[in-house]
């Protein structure tokens, strides 16, 4: 599993992370502009894994 940066049909950086059989699981749900703001966004998710988890 991993995250994995790219940039658009328009020339945005965008993040997706990908299980062991290459399927998309997560993805950035928008673009950024500079590459350090796409690699900050990673981080944000990466640093949520603890988070806890609501339900209804």
């Amino acid at each position: 599993m991993g995250f994995y940066m790219y940039k658009d049909k328009q020339g945005l950086w965008r993040w997706r992370l990908k299980a062991a059989n290459n399927k998309i699981i997560a993805d950035s749900g928008e673009s950024y502009h500079h590459e350090d703001d796409c690699l900050a966004g990673i981080n944000l998710v990466k640093a949520a894994a603890n988070a806890p988890v609501y339900k209804p």
